[in-house]
This record gives C-alpha cells, sequence and structure tokens, in this order.
C-alpha cells in the first residue's frame, strides 16, 4: 500500500504547478461545487495509477485542482463506496495520497436520509459526529507508523474550531444549519422503516452510506475534518415516502447552494 499511495502522489507532483492543504470530497448530487473552482488541472480517475474507477450515477470521477475562495484546493468529484465491491483499503486510498500532496484539511460532504424529528429535506446538517456501522475498519491490518498511530482517538472526528466557524458564518449569513451524528452503514439499500427508527434511538440524525472509513483515515492521518451532510429524504416508521436515488441526487442539487456558499465562506478563514 505504501508503493502504491507514494506512486500515485509522485505521478500527481509531476503533473501539477503547485500542492493544495485543502482537500474536498463531493457526494452524491453535490458535485456543482467544482463549477466555482477556478480550475488549474483536472484528471481523471481512469488517468491515475492506482485509483478505482466510480461505478454511481452522479459521481463524474475526477480530481480537480485549483482555486475556491482564493485557496489552491483538491477536489474529488464522484467518491468510491464500499458497496460497489471496493475494500476499505481502496475506499480510502484518496485519503492517503492527499496527505502525501501535502492536504492537512479535509472538506467531507455527503446526500443522507434524516430520521431527527426537526429536520427537513433540503436542510444541510454539520456532521458533530458519528457511529461507524460499516462491518469492516479501513485501519483494519498491519499499522505503517509512517501513516498514523496503531490506535488513533476519534474523541474529535470533526474539528470543534471548524464547526464553530461554520456557526458563526452560519449565523452571519442566516443560513438554517442543523447539527447531528452521521450513521455510516454498508449499503446499498436504503433504510426500513425500522432501521430509521434504531438508527436514531442509539444516537443519530442522519445516515448515509459513506464518509465514515474516509474520516476515520483522514483523523489516522492527522487531518483535520469538516462534514456536511444535505439532508435528502426523511424516514422513520411514520413516514411513507419512498426514496429513490434519482430523488436523493434532485435534492442534494437543490440544496448544495447552501453547502458552496459555506464552503466558500470558511475557506480563506481556516
Amino acid at each position: 500500500m505504501l508503493e502504491k499511495i507514494h506512486q500515485t502522489a509522485d505521478f500527481l507532483k509531476a503533473a501539477l504547478p503547485e500542492l493544495p492543504e485543502t482537500g474536498i470530497i463531493l457526494g452524491s448530487g453535490l458535485g456543482d461545487l467544482v463549477n466555482d473552482i477556478e480550475i488549474v488541472k483536472e484528471i481523471a480517475y481512469a488517468d491515475i495509477p492506482n485509483f478505482p474507477l466510480s461505478t454511481v450515477e452522479g459521481h463524474s470521477g475526477k480530481l480537480i485542482f485549483g482555486y475556491l475562495a482564493g485557496k489552491y484546493v483538491v477536489a474529488m468529484q464522484g467518491r468510491f463506496h464500499y458497496y460497489e465491491g471496493y475494500d476499505m483499503k481502496q475506499v480510502t486510498f484518496p485519503v492517503r495520497v492527499m496527505k502525501e500532496l501535502g492536504v492537512n484539511t479535509l472538506f467531507v460532504s455527503n446526500a443522507a436520509g434524516g430520521m431527527n424529528k426537526e429536520f427537513k429535506v433540503g436542510d444541510v446538517m454539520v456532521i458533530t459526529d458519528h457511529i461507524n456501522l460499516f462491518p469492516e475498519n479501513p485501519l483494519r491490518g498491519k499499522n505503517y507508523d509512517e501513516l498514523g498511530t496503531r490506535f488513533p482517538s476519534m474523541t474529535e472526528a470533526y474539528s470543534g474550531a471548524l464547526i464553530e466557524l461554520a456557526d458563526k458564518i452560519a449565523g452571519e449569513q442566516g443560513i438554517r444549519l442543523m447539527h447531528g451524528v452521521y450513521v455510516g452503514t454498508q449499503g446499498p439499500t436504503f433504510e426500513t422503516p425500522a432501521e430509521y427508527e434504531y438508527f436514531r434511538v442509539i444516537g443519530g440524525d442522519a445516515v448515509g452510506m459513506s464518509t465514515v472509513p474516509e474520516v476515520i483515515v483522514a483523523n489516522h492521518a492527522g487531518m483535520r475534518v469538516f462534514g456536511l451532510s444535505v439532508i435528502t429524504d426523511l424516514g422513520g416508521k411514520d413516514i411513507k415516502e419512498v426514496p429513490t436515488h434519482e430523488e436523493v441526487q434532485k435534492a442534494a442539487m437543490n440544496a448544495q447552494p447552501v453547502m458552496t456558499r459555506l464552503i466558500k465562506a470558511m475557506l480563506p478563514l481556516i
């Protein structure tokens, strides 16, 4: 794995005029944020050594390098999911490469189902913590000390300072910003009403099929993490709507201007 990380990072370093310190992972329906990036370089995953290929509709499969709100960033337009058949090392490989490039702050976003009774479709939720219900941890197996410690702390998996900054900006700009715990599950099925209720009872506010593996690896690598979920549907025993992938994408696209405003306001201040 170390050889692959170095090989991929060396390939990208040779192709780039400068290296980013901030990374952004864009989830389902949220890829339009790249329209706000002053693109310096974009590279298809298919052209990057050792990168998997995204197989999900709504995930374009490109690394975008450029300026967003004056900050030089790398953005993943499309991520990899455990449910696609990748193992956890493949799912989190791009985060390892970002760290090798010099990224120290990671923004992650996703589309999520909401079970908090205060949430509405289209809300943007700051992820304050997560519950890992994936069947495998991306750190399972041999630990490489140069990547991180054997037993990393997850006490503050999502940076308290960045959450505080987001709240301050949301207050100044009149953005409705919710807070909550994200439950990460294997997928690819949407949750049953009983599962929504179960996730709510154990402390979850939103649920999805991504993000948690990348956040674990980012913390292992010593990165600061800020996470956002767009609430694209609501679930529970008292809600009869049946979510579809198309509806999730549509709701995410409608909400993404708020997410974009927030990220663009945060970047110059970190």
